[in-house]
């Protein structure tokens, strides 16, 4: 072997090799999909590659709310194809994030259903709120500047503004305003006139009253836009003025594009170098819809960054696989606002993961995730006592339902809800919803553990529970206590007989002695 082959041999001979994690995560817009695949090494996120698939989901919502079904075909397809660009990689390490036209879809479990058969990865349909939160995520790991920024994300179907500071978030908001929605409404056959472009400036700037005031109160040192849509807008207005700073742009720059788009008349005959055919159709919108922006919040001029969603979501996906879950400190932070008792919940988190370490393997439960979410339901589940003893299960329900849960996905919030809605009393199975990620039966399973992990603490005190063995066959739950304990507490053994009843609508036998 020659000298030169022994050096080449051992060069990286003590070069330390740190392990890593090649995760992923997808964005399923309402204009595009985007892909994202990266390496978690060391604690930092580094991004292998990206892709973008132009989609048009938004285009196919009708007046019915329903998506057509050729925006759900174009929707599956491209997930077939990127379905091929994730082959070996662990569900835990892709996650999949649908935003707002399967938010608004009247049929989106349709999709979704279809979606199973040609994606083997779960989808997740988050909410604004949380939308807006990973948005900000992306852009605070990218960009440091000092103070509190505001960042503006125009997407297909929605435009997020958030305030923040560092890695928190101020104020966050989504409101109801996208270039694909915005083109249908306003610019439909591509015409571009004056009168169209202030009936769209007019109808965003509707939608900002509900923020100006209180975001220019907050403030702001800069303002931060991502999204294709505010890209091409910088880009483009760095060709008309060379003095502007690089990679910024202001509202006399957006006044001059609008200029230009009324020149030509139509999105067909707008020809203006760098403005590619796919972002043509939906250009004028977007552009709309960021003149209202700097106009109500009175911004002078905005920044782009290419880091938004699905960065977001690649850094979460990093603090969740080493520090700890967002989505704990969204609960523990829910239940010191509705000064839940928390002894009380702890001894409920105690037994019900007790109960599910027993019987995870015959039920087919043992998943971290769902783990997760029974626990959350456990710490949770007395949230509603601060409305009203009655009904109290109800009263959880709602709030969990309805409150801002940051970390959690809209399908995660529903679990939540339903799991606390019927920890007590009466299961009415036709109020529990399909869910897309979740077998149903999981779902009574998780329900039918957390009512025994209640029951079981009902006299609210340590130290009085013997030793609990729960055995899972099937669709049957066998209970068993010390020798005679049972036969000591007579109330307490008529309240699991009646318990035994109430769970049969969930298609489980409980047995007990």
């Amino acid at each position: 072997m020659s000298r030169a082959n022994t050096v080449l041999d051992s060069t990286f001979d003590n070069v330390e090799i740190r392990d890593s994690i090649k995760v992923a995560a997808l964005d399923i817009g309402s204009n595009s999909f985007h892909l994202v695949v990266a390496r978690i090494v060391a604690g930092s996120v580094q991004i292998l590659h990206r892709v973008k698939q132009k989609v048009r989901l938004g285009d196919g919502l009708g007046t019915d709310g329903a998506l057509s079904e050729e925006a759900m075909q174009r929707g599956l397809d491209t997930l077939e194809v990127i379905a091929e660009s994730l082959q070996g990689f662990e569900p835990q390490s892709v996650r999949v994030v649908a935003t707002h036209a399967l938010r608004k879809a009247s049929n989106a479990k349709e999709f979704l259903r279809a979606a199973k058969k040609v994606f083997p990865f779960p989808i997740e349909i988050i909410s604004g709120a949380e939308e807006a939160r990973l948005i900000y995520q992306g852009v605070a790991h990218t960009n440091h500047q000092e103070g509190q920024r505001l960042v503006v994300d125009i997407g297909g179907g929605s435009t997020e503004f958030i305030i923040g500071e560092g890695f928190e978030t101020r104020v966050l908001r989504s409101l109801q305003m996208g270039c694909v929605s915005y083109t249908n409404r306003f610019f439909k056959q591509g015409e571009l006139k004056q009168k169209a472009f202030n009936r769209a400036i007019t109808s965003a700037q509707q939608e900002l009253e509900m923020i100006d005031k209180k975001y220019k109160q907050l403030g702001w040192n800069t303002c931060i836009g991502t999204s294709g849509t505010i890209k091409i807008i910088i880009e483009l207005a760095a060709q008309l003025d060379s003095t502007n700073r690089e990679n910024h742009v202001c509202l006399t720059d957006l006044l001059t594009l609008m200029d230009l788009c009324c020149a030509a008349g139509n999105s067909k005959d707008l020809q203006i170098q760098g403005l590619t055919d796919d972002r043509r159709p939906v250009f004028a919108a977007g552009l709309a819809i960021l003149i209202a922006a700097f106009k109500s919040l009175d911004i002078q001029e905005m920044e782009y960054s290419q880091d938004a969603l699905r960065e977001g979501v690649l850094y979460e996906m990093e603090a969740h696989l080493t520090h700890p879950d967002i989505r704990q400190r969204s609960a523990e932070s829910l239940a010191t606002r509705y000064d839940v008792d928390v002894e009380q919940a702890k001894r409920v988190l105690a037994t019900t993961m007790e109960l599910h370490q027993q019987c995870k393997k015959a039920w087919k439960i043992d998943n971290e995730e769902l783990k997760n979410m029974l626990a959350w339901s456990a710490l949770l589940h007395e949230v509603g006592l601060q409305i009203n003893t009655r009904g109290i299960q109800r009263h959880s329900g709602y709030i969990l339902q309805n409150i801002e849960l940051p970390g959690f996905g809209q399908e995660q919030q529903n679990l939540l809800a339903i799991l606390t809605r019927f920890y007590r009393k009466k299961i009415k199975v036709a109020e529990i919803p399909e869910f897309t990620l979740l077998a149903q039966e999981q779902v009574y399973k998780l329900i039918a553990l957390l009512r025994l992990g209640v029951l079981l603490n009902i006299k609210r005190q340590d130290d009085i529970l013997p030793k609990i063995v729960l055995k899972a066959d099937g669709d049957t739950l066998h209970l068993q206590f010390p020798d005679e304990w049972l036969e000591q507490k007579p109330v307490f053994g008529a309240d699991i007989e009646r318990e035994s009843h109430y769970i049969q609508e969930l298609g489980i036998t409980l047995s007990y002695k």
